[in-house]
């Protein structure tokens, strides 16, 4: 199959949605709360509302799962699209520029195309199967670092690992790596996925957080999934490292 037309769609998608949160970003944006005390803005709304509206116009029997207004044509195509209006919302309420918007595609359950826009950063990720990975219009590569004390490890929020029973893995990790940096969100990924950083860490995520990544990290030859080693972007959390990396993170993740 083809991908090369979905890539191109997809990638001008992201920017164009990214010009509208530029919109709103720095605004002084007030935001509503919803049931899990995550925050949502007139641009979440805005910015996923376009990215549906362009999907159907091109793409009408494709079906679409997005974080704002959930569900639409599930059960009809093998085509399916994830949206994240703005992954970050936090931060892009406070004014940082870390913030996302992620369109993945997965055609018969795989992710198989994915970008990651950061409009206030003006930076792109994208990739799709066999056409690489690419970071504003250059090839986009892990890192070749292999040893734990000289890698950089990304996170967004350290409450988390408690929260999710992670705990006693991050207290590894914190110990055994050269350093870790937050505020990351998907800006983490990106930086794994350009050489930047060795890995990212996230113990809690949603599909619509994860849709982009497997093929970034596949084209970019590093490792996307969850932290028992399973390349996967269902899982209800996300390990992004390179693949010099890897064997390490999962044996200190796990405790070995």
């Amino acid at each position: 199959m083809n991908l090369q037309p979905y890539l191109d769609f997809a990638t001008d998608l992201a920017y164009r949605a990214g010009r509208i949160t530029l919109g709103y970003y720095q605004t002084g944006l007030r935001a509503d709360f919803k049931a899990d005390d995550t925050p949502v803005t007139a641009a979440d709304r805005a910015t996923e509302e376009f990215i549906r509206r362009e999907i159907e116009q091109h793409y009408p029997r494709h079906a679409i799962l997005g974080e704002e207004f959930g569900a639409a044509h599930e059960g009809e195509t093998t085509f399916r699209w994830l949206i994240d209006p703005i992954d970050g919302t936090k931060a892009f309420l406070r004014g940082v520029p870390l913030y996302a918007v992620l369109i993945g595609l997965e055609i018969e359950g795989e992710a198989r195309v994915g970008v990651a826009c950061f409009p206030a950063l003006d930076e792109m990720l994208c990739a799709a199967d066999g056409l690489g990975c690419w970071w504003n219009g250059r090839r986009a590569r892990v890192s070749e670092i292999a040893t734990l004390e000289r890698a950089f490890v990304c996170f967004t929020n350290p409450r988390h690992m408690a929260d999710y029973g992670r705990a006693a893995a991050w207290e590894r990790v914190q110990r055994a790596v050269y350093t870790t940096r937050g505020w990351s969100d998907a800006y983490g990924y990106l930086l794994v996925a350009t050489g930047r950083a060795e890995a990212m860490l996230d113990p809690i995520m949603n599909i619509w957080d994860c849709g982009p990544f497997p093929p970034i990290f596949r084209e970019a030859g590093g490792y996307f999934g969850d932290w028992q080693g399973n390349r996967t972007h269902r899982a209800s959390e996300a390990l992004a490292t390179n693949a010099a990396l890897l064997p390490a993170m999962l044996r200190l993740l796990a405790g070995e």
